[in-house]
């Protein structure tokens, strides 16, 4: 079993390594829609609606990279004065009662409109620019890494 656990944490850990980089497109791309709209008279639609997807992306994966490092919410800020084996406890209830029922739930409700989006390959609304289907598969990804992430936990905390 500690080869899953130890091959499931260098995989997420990777992943949230390779995406801190989307930071870089994405301040650009923000950057770049003032000059393309005051300077070029065009393209800022299209600047804003990639910087969404690459937005979308980034979130994806940094809510799971801030609760890896520590800097997002968990148990401990509700439990620090209790003893190690009651934050044990309410971190294990929390992922079992919470983390992965819930996004569980995001992922089977989720599944049919990414699946409709990706097959139409569905654009931006007010722009028609292509896409949007990167914001919806983002959701998908975001609740998937939260599925890996609770249960990479809950493996943890039984070796």
């Amino acid at each position: 079993m500690q080869p899953v656990v130890d091959t499931l944490d260098r995989s997420l850990g990777a992943l949230c390594r390779a995406a801190r980089w989307l930071a870089l497109p994405l301040v650009l791309l923000l950057f770049l829609q003032w000059p393309l709209r005051d300077l070029f008279k065009g393209w800022s639609r299209e600047a804003n609606d990639l910087g969404q997807c690459v937005f979308a992306l980034y979130v994806a994966v940094s809510l799971t990279a801030a609760t890896r490092s520590g800097a997002h919410l968990a148990s401990d800020a509700l439990a620090h004065r209790h003893g190690q084996r009651l934050r044990r406890a309410l971190d294990i209830g929390l992922i079992l009662l919470g983390i992965l029922p819930w996004s569980l739930f995001l992922l089977i409700i989720g599944w049919p409109a990414v699946l409709g989006s990706l097959r139409v390959l569905e654009s931006f609304p007010d722009t028609g620019n292509p896409g949007y289907f990167l914001i919806r598969a983002s959701g998908f990804v975001l609740a998937a890494l939260v599925f890996a992430s609770g249960l990479l936990g809950l493996l943890r905390s039984r070796a």
